[in-house]
């Protein structure tokens, strides 16, 4: 059972890089900030899940890993509400 939930896992960190280089690509193309939020949270959430298969069995460092998801969950609060603030282009 502990190779198929380091596979699974894996697959749910490629899957976050893949979304966080969509945003990425958008990002560049219209310049909205939001893209570049998404972006970097995603990122963020691919690097803990990584950290989280690499360091599987430290307890210690469980509070850090599950405050990186925080912060990009904190991001992307940001980003809507940076986008909702934002005087719209007519």
């Amino acid at each position: 059972m502990g190779r198929l939930n380091d596979i699974m896992g894996g697959g749910v960190v490629v899957s976050y890089l893949i979304v966080a280089l969509f945003f990425l690509r958008f990002w560049t193309g219209s310049r909205d900030r939001l893209f570049a939020f998404f972006a970097a949270a995603f990122a963020i959430l691919g690097l803990q899940r990584l950290a989280v298969l690499l360091l599987s069995g430290f307890g210690e460092h469980q509070a850090l890993l599950y405050s990186m998801r925080l912060v990009a969950f904190l991001l992307i609060i940001a980003a809507v509400a940076d986008k909702n603030r934002r005087p719209r282009a007519t």
